[in-house]
C-alpha cells in the first residue's frame, strides 16, 4: 500500500547502500564548496535541507551525504512527500518500516519535495520525528533526515503553507544547488559520467563525445538541469549516432536572422522555428520528469500517446529512444 508514496527510483523505498549516485569531481566553485562540506555533515546527525530547481541533483547530493557518513553501509529510504497522509508517514517512519529494512537498520530518510507535505504530515513530523534526539516514533534507530525542495520555503512559510517549526527543525544545514546554466563548467564532466553509464547499458563503444558535441551541450540553458542533460545523453547512446541525435535536438537558441550574404529568414520562419524549439524542450523536460514513461508524459503534455510518438519520430528519435 505504501509503495505509491515511495520514490519510483527506489526498490520498495529502500536503496542499496552500493547504489550509484551521480557524483563527479565538480569544476564549478559553487559545487566544489558544497562538496568540501559534505563529509563533515555526513558524520553528524544534523538534518539537511537541499534546495534548487527541478533536476539539479538534490537527491544525488542527499545520497552523497549518506555515502560519506558512518551510515554508508546501511540502507536509505526515499519518501515522495506529495499526497502523503499522516497515517502513511507514521507507518513509513515507524518500527514497522525499520523491521522491513532488515538486514540493515533504517538510519537515513530522504524527504523528496518536502514542501508538498500536507499540514497534517508537517505536524506529525514536528511532534514525532525528534522525540529522542533524532529517533522516530521512540524507536532505537536514529534517523537522519535529508529534505529536498524546488520551492522557496521562506515564501511557503509566509503564506502559511509550511510550518515555521518544521522548517527550523529540517534546516540544520541548508545548501542551495545552483542550476546547470550557472555552472556550465560542470557539463563536460556530467556528460562523460552519463556517456559511461549508458554506453555500458546499451553496449556502445562510445567513450566520450566530440568537441563540437560538448560545446553544443555546454551552450544550452538546460531548463530541466542535470535530469534533462542525462536524458539527452541517453538519446545519443540509444541512437548510437552523436551527430544525428544532437541534430534532432536542435541548436541552443531559436533560429534568428544572422549577418551574411544570404537572405534573412522571414518573421514567420523565425516564429515557426522558435515554436518547434520550445515544443522540443518541453517534451524533453516532461520525459525527464516521468523517467521516460511516454504514456505518463503524453498525459502531462495533454496530447495523445500516438501524437507524442509522432513528435518523437519527427525529432529523428523514433523507436530507438525507447
Amino acid at each position: 500500500m505504501l509503495e505509491g508514496v515511495l520514490s519510483n527510483s527506489e526498490a520498495i523505498g529502500l536503496q542499496s547502500p552500493r547504489a550509484e549516485s551521480c557524483f563527479v569531481a565538480w569544476c564549478s566553485p559553487a559545487m566544489r564548496a558544497i562538496e568540501s562540506m559534505l563529509a563533515d555533515i555526513g558524520q553528524s546527525d544534523v538534518p539537511v535541507l537541499l534546495t534548487g530547481e527541478t533536476g539539479v541533483g538534490k537527491k544525488s547530493i542527499a545520497r552523497r551525504i549518506h555515502q560519506l557518513s558512518s551510515r554508508r553501509n546501511l540502507p536509505v529510504m526515499t519518501v515522495r512527500c506529495s499526497g502523503l497522509s499522516a497515517e502513511e508517514i507514521n507507518a513509513l517512519l515507524s518500527e514497522d518500516a525499520e523491521a522491513a529494512a532488515k538486514p540493515g537498520v533504517l538510519t537515513t530518510v530522504i524527504l523528496d519535495e518536502v514542501s508538498e507535505l500536507s499540514p497534517a504530515c508537517q505536524m506529525w513530523l514536528v511532534h514525532n520525528a525528534w522525540p529522542d534526539g533524532g529517533s522516530a516514533n521512540g524507536s532505537r534507530a536514529r534517523l537522519t533526515l535529508i529534505s529536498t525542495t524546488c520551492h522557496n520555503l521562506d515564501e511557503e512559510k509566509r503564506v502559511g503553507r509550511f510550518a515555521d517549526e518544521l522548517y527550523y527543525r529540517l534546516s540544520g544545514v541548508c545548501f542551495h544547488l545552483p542550476p546547470l546554466r550557472h555552472r556550465r563548467e560542470d557539463i563536460p564532466l556530467l556528460a562523460d559520467f552519463f556517456v559511461a553509464r549508458y554506453a555500458n547499458l546499451f553496449g556502445r563503444s562510445i567513450t566520450t563525445l566530440s568537441r563540437d558535441g560538448i560545446r553544443m551541450l555546454t551552450e544550452r540553458d538546460w531548463p530541466a538541469n542535470i535530469r534533462e542533460l542525462e536524458t539527452v545523453i541517453r538519446w545519443i547512446l540509444a541512437v548510437g549516432d552523436e551527430k544525428a541525435a544532437l541534430g534532432a535536438l536542435g541548436g541552443t537558441e531559436p533560429a534568428r536572422p544572422r549577418p551574411g550574404n544570404g537572405e534573412a529568414p522571414s518573421l514567420k520562419q523565425v516564429a515557426k522555428e522558435a515554436s518547434r524549439q520550445a515544443e522540443r524542450e518541453l517534451i524533453l523536460k516532461v520525459l525527464a520528469e516521468t523517467r521516460w514513461n511516454r504514456k505518463r508524459a503524453a498525459q502531462k503534455l495533454q496530447i495523445s500517446y500516438k501524437a507524442l510518438l509522432y513528435k518523437l519520430k519527427e525529432a529523428g528519435l523514433g523507436d530507438s529512444a525507447s
